[in-house]
């Protein structure tokens, strides 16, 4: 059997003034939180900050709690499990006023701004949804 790697990822749930949710695409065929690498040398922190800039834009954002982690397989291509890489993601709750969403990275074409029942029937990953429906915010 392969080894599995275990990588550090970071994100966020970002809430706009009307409490909208910023959700992201990931190469076309699936949804979830913007979120992503910790990278070398940064804190949980900074890489959720950073990956939520990449993946729509925003860079304007209000740290209001942590929100803890969770671990789930990489979502593979097609939006199955890849069970090569496990995931441990650090999760962030932020506020920010910024409403335009750009996204600077390619492989995350489109974010949105989703109510919250929304964003939980998008979500791809079951352990998303299930970890966004267990946040208290």
């Amino acid at each position: 059997m392969a080894k599995v790697q275990i990588t550090e990822s970071a994100g966020g749930v970002v809430v706009n003034p009307k409490r909208d949710v910023l959700i992201v695409n990931q190469n076309g065929d699936s949804w979830s939180l913007p979120k992503g690498h910790i990278d070398p040398g940064e804190t949980p922190l900074q890489a959720a900050m950073r990956e939520i800039h990449e993946e729509s834009g925003v860079s304007r954002l209000t740290l209001v709690k942590p929100l803890g982690f969770y671990e789930r397989y990489k979502i593979a291509l097609g939006g199955g499990e890849d069970k090569s890489e496990l995931k441990r993601i650090h999760m962030f709750l932020f506020s920010t006023m910024t409403r335009v969403l750009r996204p600077i990275d390619p492989a995350h074409p489109e974010a949105r701004w989703v109510s919250p029942d929304e964003a939980a029937a998008l979500l791809t990953h079951p352990k998303d949804k299930k970890f966004f429906l267990s946040c208290k915010w």
